[in-house]
């Protein structure tokens, strides 16, 4: 199983170096991958009809996570990079095609590219996209995004897209992994049906139903659960004792990654507690106490 580290965006600050530090250790403390979170803009919750029900606002500091990712692949050589995930329609298509295949050939082919639909109606309308009809452009998203990975021209004429013989060059050398996150029957049956793999919002031991359930919809759909990816995330405040149950089930589950999340904004929001992490430092020393423990088998 893979043990991967989530960036703790909100709250790390933006002193390149520090960030460039933060992932030279995950890198260097063996972390399979890093995940990192996504938000183009925040917005103040208060007399909001429909109300904002997500958990981060205008306050909450997010790093755009193209540049981000780019940054970290070009200070690390074989750590992966994941969006978990990318609010794929609040995008033009296109560009986010051209922008993984990007960052996917820089970095020696290290992105896996996880996306969802999100919760912020007010981020879609001030990027100038429908929030309602999200989840009937995504669907034609996921084709037009794998279309433009592999052709070097395109002529596609969908009812959301249209691609005069035109192509994104220079293509990546492969299909780049696509990812869905959510929490929603709806979004693991699109997973099910197109997907390469899952990302849960939170523990296995939140996550057991859903995720048997994700195997019943592979197995509707003809889909070997072997060749899928089952990615879940243990929180660092939780604890070692939770942190054992927890990798545990996971692994007897047959969850092929785990992502360590080391960062208090919004804690409470998964039903864990704040650890009080106090300067760039503090979250390296998280990364060194779980994957210590890690290789000992947690």
């Amino acid at each position: 199983m893979n043990l991967g580290a989530i960036f703790p965006t909100t709250e790390y600050g933006t002193d390149a170096v520090a960030i460039r530090d933060w992932a030279q250790a995950a890198e260097n403390l063996g972390y399979s991958n890093i995940l990192l979170y996504d938000h183009v803009l925040g917005a103040e919750h208060a007399n909001r009809t429909p109300p904002l029900t997500g958990p981060y606002t205008e306050k909450d500091e997010y790093h755009e996570v193209f540049v981000t990712l780019g940054f970290m692949a070009g200070v690390t050589t074989t750590i992966g990079l994941s969006t978990g995930v990318l609010v794929l329609p609040q995008r033009q298509t296109t560009l986010v095609a051209k922008q993984a295949a990007e960052l996917d050939l820089l970095s020696g082919e290290r992105l896996r590219l996880g996306v969802g639909t999100g919760w912020n109606y007010v981020e879609y309308e001030s990027l100038g996209e429908n929030y309602d009809d999200r989840g009937k452009r995504f669907d034609e998203q996921i084709e037009v995004l794998r279309t433009l990975w592999r052709e070097p021209v395109v002529d596609y004429t969908g009812k959301y897209h249209r691609i005069d013989r035109a192509g994104i060059w220079p293509l990546p050398k492969r299909d780049i992994p696509i990812w869905f996150g959510g929490f929603g029957d709806v979004a693991m049956k699109r997973a099910a049906r197109i997907g390469d793999g899952f990302i849960f919002g939170t523990n296995p031991k939140r996550m057991e139903g859903s995720f048997k359930r994700m195997n019943e919809l592979l197995d509707a759909e003809g889909r070997d659960a072997s060749a899928f990816g089952f990615d879940a995330s243990i929180d660092f405040s939780a604890g070692e004792h939770a942190w054992r149950s927890n990798v545990d089930l996971w692994q007897e589950l047959g969850g092929t990654h785990l992502s360590l999340r080391a960062m208090d904004a919004h804690a409470e929001f998964v039903g864990e507690k704040h650890t009080g992490f106090n300067g760039p430092q503090s979250y390296i020393d998280a990364l060194e106490r779980v994957t210590g423990l890690h290789r000992e088998g947690l």
